[in-house]
């Protein structure tokens, strides 16, 4: 499919909350695994609960009051039968909570990392239709706010389902009437409940979102720092994130109440219900219809029925924020990959010169104009070929095109003759190499910078990179050599020594496709000048395409490409070019000329 008609990141149809839980087991299939027995624990645990009621009735009954005087030894026996019931549930519940923990953050590691991947298949236009912050959210703390449920509150939900209805048949044998008396107060109950649950969920959709929106700005103006300082906007930067930390705080209390409600609403059916049982329990004790035994063991079911009640109307509210969490992950991850690896299928280029060929491409940015119209041409192997055009011509979205980061709306981008859709991104990254306008460095070594790309890199190879691109000078002049850290972002060194770092790690890459978009428009003019011979070295014996907006890039090259109002407008060499007066290239160059006087 197109990039220009992709569409944004999770804009698919909202799943229920059934479907996402599904969806998210199917994604996190380490959470389904050993879950029988899990369950088969928990089960035990809940027995180990339901034990403590029978065993308080048969003490009172026929321990304590048994006829003829107290049976001390009946209840030592049932003492200690209770101790071995609680004992059991402890142990059981400590090894059903660490298979749970243990199952949770392995399946939430796997959710982690197939989003991660899934946003770097993405092309980068689908990647700009949501800030970064907000991706970032979704991989952090929208998996902190499911694993939190999965660890706690999932099981406990399923178990407690399984006590109410082991609750329901205990106390159905000491007394159906006060059972359904039970029912009866609760019935309601769960009806407003299952209503409220979809107030609830829309409720904590709008807190994920909102925090996706607070980590957002965060970011931007942790990054943005140098620049809201230079320009004084410290105070409407900072209005711009106590707005988004408002809206947040607004979102979460909102829910939060939403969520008090039903919990309040479920203490206050419990209390009503046991109020009501004891009073009607006691008139049936008085009728002798119930002994007493029976009526505290009833009591103490009561309290077993209605306290998972509680507990799973608390962590319904959890799951509706997990499940909010969990739609935004997998709306990442079922964002179609509109620029996919044919991977095993795809082709497998050689290595060696390259043939670039663009068969009749065009591409629109989406709600935009159309940036290439029809362009058609063919780059021989071993040349060196300057783009040029004035801003928004669509010189850059041609790079774009030719790296595969975006896929053209029609026609073909080829490579030795083979549409880079069907070529493998093994080879593909392999062959051609881009330096974009700003050289991005990771938060490590130098070393580590320059051999990103080629990671068996030895120093050696680095160092002998280093001199035939004429830095190894600046890098002995720092302290400590290819050791030196670089900061985040790169952001210890200047934006000119970032671009040299960029270029002298495309040289080790050795591309057979070099793609150098605008890459000296960082550098100061002498720095350029030695840029340009490390260039010449590394263009020599391979196809490069650069997108020039110093012209001087334009004069070096063999063949200039003018592109303008995305249509290629003329093409030759430089010396032919600049001599046809009143053209689109003539007064790039002429008005580039001047800026140089």
């Amino acid at each position: 499919m197109s990039t220009a008609t992709s569409s944004e990141i999770g804009g698919s149809a909202e799943l229920t909350t059934s479907q996402t839980l599904r969806r998210g087991l199917q994604l996190s299939p380490e959470l389904r695994k050993g879950l029988g027995v899990t369950l088969g624990l928990a089960l035990l645990s809940t027995l180990g609960r339901v034990l403590v009621p029978f065993v308080v009735q048969q003490t009172t009954d026929h321990g304590i009051l048994a006829e003829g005087g107290p049976d001390t030894g009946m209840v030592v026996r049932l003492v200690l039968l209770a101790a071995v019931a609680v004992l059991l549930t402890g142990v059981t519940s400590y090894v059903v909570n660490l298979r749970l923990f243990r199952a949770s953050e392995g399946g939430l590691a796997t959710l982690r990392t197939r989003a991660f991947r899934h946003i770097h298949d993405l092309s980068t236009l689908t990647q700009s239709t949501e800030r970064r912050g907000s991706l970032v959210s979704r991989v952090t703390s929208d998996v902190d706010t499911i694993s939190q449920f999965v660890q706690f509150g999932g099981l406990i939900l399923i178990i407690s389902v399984g006590q109410v209805l082991l609750a329901t048949v205990l106390m159905a044998i000491y007394s159906p009437l006060l059972a359904l008396l039970v029912w009866v107060c609760f019935v309601p109950l769960f009806i407003v409940i299952r209503h409220f649950q979809g107030v609830v969920g829309r409720a904590y959709t709008v807190v994920r979102e909102r925090v996706g929106d607070m980590l957002a700005a965060i970011s931007e103006s942790v990054v943005g720092a140098v620049t809201i300082r230079a320009y004084g906007v410290e105070e409407r930067t900072g209005r711009r994130i106590e707005d988004a930390i408002e809206e947040h705080r607004r979102s979460a209390i909102g829910a939060q109440v939403r969520a008090v409600i039903a919990f309040s609403t479920g203490q206050l059916v419990a209390g009503l219900t046991t109020m009501m049982v004891l009073a009607v329990g006691a008139v049936m004790a008085a009728n002798g219809d119930i002994t007493l035994g029976e009526l505290i063991a009833f009591l103490f079911l009561v309290t077993l029925f209605t306290q998972p009640v509680q507990t799973a109307t608390e962590i319904l509210n959890e799951m509706q924020n997990a499940v909010a969490g969990w739609r935004r992950v997998i709306g990442v991850i079922d964002t179609p990959a509109d620029v996919s690896d044919p991977g095993t299928q795809g082709v497998e280029l050689p290595r060696g010169p390259i043939t670039v060929e663009f068969d009749d491409v065009s591409f629109a940015y989406p709600g935009g104009d159309t940036v290439l119209s029809d362009v058609s041409l063919t780059i021989p192997p071993r040349s060196r070929v300057a783009v040029v055009g004035e801003t928004g011509s669509g010189k850059t979205t041609l790079a774009k095109l030719l790296t595969r980061l975006m896929d053209p709306a029609g026609g073909r981008v080829l490579l030795d003759g083979v549409d880079l859709r069907r070529v493998r991104f093994a080879s593909l990254r392999a062959r051609v190499v881009m330096v974009p306008q700003e050289g991005f460095l990771f938060d490590t070594t130098l070393l580590e910078n320059i051999r990103f790309g080629r990671p068996d890199a030895t120093v050696e190879d680095v160092e002998l990179t280093l001199t035939e691109v004429g830095l190894d000078g600046w890098v002995d002049s720092l302290a400590h050599g290819l050791g030196t850290e670089v900061g985040q972002r790169g952001e210890s060194l200047s934006a000119g020594e970032r671009q040299l770092v960029a270029l002298a790690r495309a040289y080790l890459a050795d591309p057979d496709l070099l793609v150098l978009d605008e890459a000296t428009s960082a550098v100061d003019p002498s720095t350029e000048v030695r840029i340009q011979r490390a260039l010449d070295g590394l263009t020599t014996g391979r196809t490069s395409i650069a997108i020039a907006h110093r012209l001087s890039t334009a004069e070096a090259a063999d063949e200039v490409i003018v592109v303008d109002r995305g249509r290629v407008v003329q093409r030759g060499p430089h010396e032919v070019l600049v001599q046809q007066q009143g053209s689109v290239y003539a007064r790039l160059h002429a008005s580039w000329a001047r800026q140089q006087t």
